[in-house]
């Protein structure tokens, strides 16, 4: 048994002051005060001194990192990028998928699917719990930089050929709603107990409200890939920023959205209807260059990914780094900051994830106060 100490704990529910963590090989076996217990006698004492101990980072929206793409073929793909998100803190994560042709996609959910699958064997970095897959069912208006020409019509059918090649192992799937199709599939899919997230929509408010009453539950990466607000016609983002039961994906790096519109998300979803991704490609922790999202190539340049076309090709933000932004653009305690970060993205993915309590696995963090990340500890050991 190791016991592990600091100045604090966030569950991030709970604030512990001088907590005692105790895990018994893989998992949390207690969770205490140094005040409340004594340190048992068979245990490693690890203390980390006025750091903070918190929940693992969970990302459900990426795409891949250190050269590599969660679509690559290359099994050596994979651990590369689970090593590059461990390194920032992300103890799990969902492999998010691009629009490509019918056969690229399918293959993917295999390998995917293979990969959850096994990873307990021999999984090394951060775990992947599910899969998001991110098109081909989306407007093509507001594609972004999804080939135009793979974008499909969703139907009941496809959408049972993509459950069946991920082998049920679909966590998220985004969709427009106001596509032709887009309800029953959405419907089908929230039966399943998928977590539909409406994105790359041209939805107007009705559209996105029928939605709603489908089942969708999530809104992918907002002001992005969707209408701009307007007071007369307030569409898909009126219905994203006022009602309570959408969580909304942000990616907090200062390109996607301005600093001020991340902090006016936070104010109008609250702490626990928001979810910090990161969007990450393969350019994340690479220089600049050239690199491939799914089948198609942009180019990093001054921090920007930019696709042929000129538009946005995801992003190369890390977790920790999307945490100490949320705090400085909305002036959030680190406690406050977490949770977007840890127990919501677990809660909008239907994974038993992202908080601290006896039971779980052991996937945690040291963290500065202003929360810098110090170390990340996977399944009960410091990486």
């Amino acid at each position: 048994m190791i016991a592990f100490t600091a100045k604090s704990l966030y569950t991030p529910l709970e604030h512990i002051e001088q907590p005692l963590l105790l895990v018994d090989g893989r998992t949390i076996a207690e969770i205490t005060s140094r005040s409340a217990s004594a340190i048992p006698a068979n245990a490693k004492l690890v203390e980390y001194g006025d750091a903070v101990l918190a929940p693992g980072y969970m990302d459900i929206h990426m795409h891949g990192g250190g050269g590599r793409d969660v679509m690559d073929a290359d099994a050596s793909s994979l651990p590369i990028i689970q090593g590059v998100l461990a390194k920032h803190g992300v103890t799990s994560y969902l492999p998010t998928t691009v629009t490509a042709s019918l056969d690229t996609i399918l293959a993917s959910l295999d390998r995917l699917a293979t990969a959850i699958e096994k990873f307990a064997e021999n999984g090394q970095g951060s775990q992947p719990l599910g899969i998001h897959i991110e098109g081909p069912f989306l407007n093509h208006a507001r594609r972004g930089v999804h080939p135009p020409a793979d974008l499909l019509k969703p139907t009941v059918k496809l959408f049972n050929q993509f459950w069946q090649a991920s082998r049920g192992h679909i966590r998220v799937m985004t969709i427009a709603p106001e596509l032709e199709g887009a309800i029953e599939v959405i419907a089908e899919a929230a039966k399943r107990g998928v977590r539909i997230s409406m994105g790359h929509s041209d939805a107007n408010l009705a559209q996105a409200r029928a939605g709603v009453a489908a089942g969708a539950r999530n809104i992918t990466h907002i002001f992005n890939a969707m209408p701009p607000f307007d007071h007369r016609d307030p569409g898909i983002l009126g219905e994203a920023l006022t009602n309570s039961n959408l969580m909304t994906e942000v990616i907090a790096d200062g390109i996607h959205v301005d600093p001020v519109t991340v902090r006016l998300v936070l104010q109008a979803k609250g702490i626990d209807g928001t979810i910090l991704v990161t969007d990450a490609n393969a350019a994340t922790d690479m220089p600049d260059g050239r690199y491939h999202l799914g089948t198609f190539e942009f180019e990093v340049k001054d921090g920007r990914c930019l696709a042929a076309n000129g538009k946005l090709a995801g992003s190369i933000l890390t977790m920790d780094k999307a945490v100490s932004n949320a705090m400085q653009f909305a002036n959030l305690e680190l406690q406050q900051a977490l949770r977007p970060a840890t127990l919501n993205p677990a809660k909008a993915s239907g994974t038993d994830c992202g908080i601290l309590k006896a039971g779980a696995q052991a996937n945690f963090l040291v963290l500065s106060n202003t929360g810098e990340l110090k170390k990340t500890i996977l399944r009960g050991a410091e990486i």
